[in-house]
């Protein structure tokens, strides 16, 4: 999750096409508390996240010793339904992604995403695989070819297993930039366009529903398109105010993606598993993560605008890479080998996740995230000249 997609203050708008895009009302432009409103969903959907490979998550019982339904039996219920944080994430993706590449050329879509993404991801590949040499009782280190494919974040589609077992969520967040820059910024985003990616990406995924082939799945992602596409048109709404045709996106979106979910994270059928969800609890959380971003979209959270909130957004990202596999490790020590009360375990591991957390973002992505994208874009500017000339 993503997770992406931090900027907080569109650039400026591009020259307006009076014939694809209408005049956006006076007050639509984004504010800062607004934004801020926005890092506290996402340092939200991080926490549920957590809070579900913690207490809700079955293979958990490996770092605590024993099954956390039997040590959070009243915890473990709700936390089951943490998995749906990333939902969440989907559709402030969508929202966040679209309000960031406004007036922004195709070079620089691309330049901001892999500065944003890729120092923390490789800082947390590095961090990872160090605990896991160091405890392999608790998870078996990879080989060293499968750690190095890692580092391109396209272990998936190769087949390679996971460092991180959250980044399939990167794979997804990178398939979705892949194609809203072909479709969308390629040729600079405007309303228009990104109403015609809405319509079209929720036909494709309709088809390749019927389709049903490995690789219209992987490129269409049928399943999490949905969540994409609602916060694409949320950031619409946000800009230029409410409209029939968006709100219809929105809605198309949300009926899609409850079944989606509902599919994926209940079976009724199942015998043998960790804790069992209820259908109804799912749709009401997959509704908040479209009524939240919408309550943004629409400003009335204006009143969230404490200025922490900037502070845990910024922790997000980072916190969201290294808090699953490295939070275990934390579990067994904490727990297992110097004998910490569970729920004090639970918190203090929380606890641990947020400061490392910090300490990439202080250490890693401040200095090295700008310096990237500076050195991508005085060498893009050189080859562009000398092509030029």
């Amino acid at each position: 999750m993503t997770q992406a997609t931090l900027a907080r203050v569109p650039d400026p708008d591009p020259v307006p096409e009076p014939e694809s895009r209408p005049t956006p009302p006076k007050d639509s432009a984004p504010q800062h508390n607004r934004m801020r409103a926005l890092d506290g969903l996402r340092i939200l959907a991080a926490l549920m996240v957590c809070v579900f490979h913690y207490a809700g998550k079955g293979q958990t019982a490996h770092a605590w010793g024993q099954s956390p339904k039997e040590l959070f039996p009243d915890l473990s219920a709700v936390a089951t339904y943490g998995a749906l944080g990333v939902q969440l994430f989907f559709v402030i993706s969508g929202f966040v992604i679209c309000m960031s590449s406004w007036g922004r050329s195709l070079g620089d879509f691309f330049r901001s995403r892999v500065s944003r993404l890729y120092p923390a991801y490789w800082a947390a590949i590095v961090l990872t695989t160090a605990a896991c040499v160091a405890l392999p009782s608790v998870i078996e280190p990879l080989r060293l070819n499968e750690v190095l494919v890692n580092l391109t974040m396209l272990q998936q589609p190769m087949g390679v297993d996971r460092v991180l077992g959250v980044c399939w969520t990167l794979w997804v967040e990178a398939r979705f930039y892949l194609l809203f820059a072909l479709f969308v910024v390629w040729k600079g985003v405007t309303y228009r366009r990104v109403v015609i990616f809405c319509c079209l990406w929720t036909v494709a995924g309709v088809l390749a529903r019927v389709a049903d082939t490995p690789l219209t799945d992987e490129i269409v992602m049928r399943d999490h398109a949905p969540f994409f596409i609602g916060g694409l048109a949320l950031y619409l709404i946000h800009r230029y105010g409410s409209d029939l045709l968006l709100w219809g996106i929105v809605g198309t979106s949300w009926l899609l993606g409850q079944r989606y979910s509902t599919t994926a994270l209940w079976n009724p059928d199942a015998t043998a598993v960790f804790q069992e969800r209820s259908p109804y609890v799912i749709l009401l959380v997959v509704t908040f993560a479209f009524a939240s971003v919408a309550a943004v979209a629409l400003g009335w959270l204006r009143w969230a605008n404490w200025r922490w909130l900037t502070f845990a957004g910024a922790l997000t990202y980072p916190f969201y890479l290294v808090h699953e596999h490295l939070g275990w490790f934390t579990i067994s020590v904490l727990h297992r080998h110097f004998g910490l009360e569970p729920r004090l375990t639970l918190v203090a591991t929380i606890l641990l996740m947020l400061t490392l957390a910090w300490l990439i973002h202080r250490l890693v992505e401040k200095p090295f995230g700008p310096r990237l994208k500076r050195t991508m874009k005085r060498q893009a500017d050189k080859i562009g000249a000398q092509v030029r000339a």
